[in-house]
């Protein structure tokens, strides 16, 4: 079943990243974490769908997506940033393996921080956010989606790291091996990992080397 629904609100949540607030149909139904299959109601593009997850929580008023926008490429995304309110997009039903397991560490590149958004927003609403740690890593300070709410969320330790600026107050570099065992003492918990495929795979490949549990890891399969 797809839904064509409108844009209520688009508010820019980093230099090129949107959130895109829509009208929710009666009876809709998700798990923070998942995804669905988006396209934009306009003449060439109604069925050039692309997956893009829920960043509101699931008893809003609205859906959410929150989407990084890549001009360069000139496809979905670029013409998402181009859209007014009143204009409308087409979902498909939610699907997703990315869900809530437990206490633990997310690790989120770039755009990979939205699975966690609906995630940690659910935490934080139910007061269960302290103890939970994001590794968020970006290029640039500018890149940092939503770092405002991220680094007030009460609980929560966020640390991000840039790897294209050295500045005050940001860790710099990658999360890679070195980085993972200088900032993490307890291998034997939950690990959330979202971002480009490589990097997924390289963390996935580090964190069994450390002794992760298989069924601690948590990522789009």
């Amino acid at each position: 079943m797809t839904h064509t629904l409108e844009i209520k609100a688009i508010t820019p949540v980093a230099h090129n990243v949107f959130s895109y607030d829509l009208e929710r149909p009666d009876g809709f139904t998700f798990e923070p974490g998942q995804a669905t299959e988006v396209s934009i109601d306009k003449d060439g593009w109604r069925d050039k769908k692309r997956p893009f997850t829920f960043t509101s929580l699931p008893d809003d008023d609205r859906l959410q997506f929150t989407i990084k926008s890549y001009p360069e490429r000139g496809g979905v995304t670029d013409q998402l940033s181009h859209l007014l309110v009143g204009d409308r997009l087409i979902i498909d039903e939610p699907w997703g393996t990315i869900s809530y397991k437990g206490k633990g560490v997310f690790i989120a590149g770039g755009a990979g921080l939205t699975p966690f958004l609906a995630i940690l927003r659910a935490q934080n609403e139910s007061g269960h956010l302290a103890g939970h740690t994001l590794l968020f890593a970006n290029r640039r300070e500018r890149d940092i989606i939503l770092q405002d709410e991220l680094d007030l969320m009460p609980g929560l330790t966020t640390r991000h790291i840039l790897s294209q600026e050295d500045k005050s107050g940001y860790d710099f570099g990658r999360i890679d091996r070195a980085y993972l065992e200088k900032v993490i003492e307890d291998f034997d918990q939950t690990f959330y990992i979202c971002g480009p495929d490589q990097m997924v795979e390289d963390l996935k490949g580090i964190l069994d080397e450390f002794g992760a549990k298989p069924e601690g890891l948590v990522f789009e399969e």
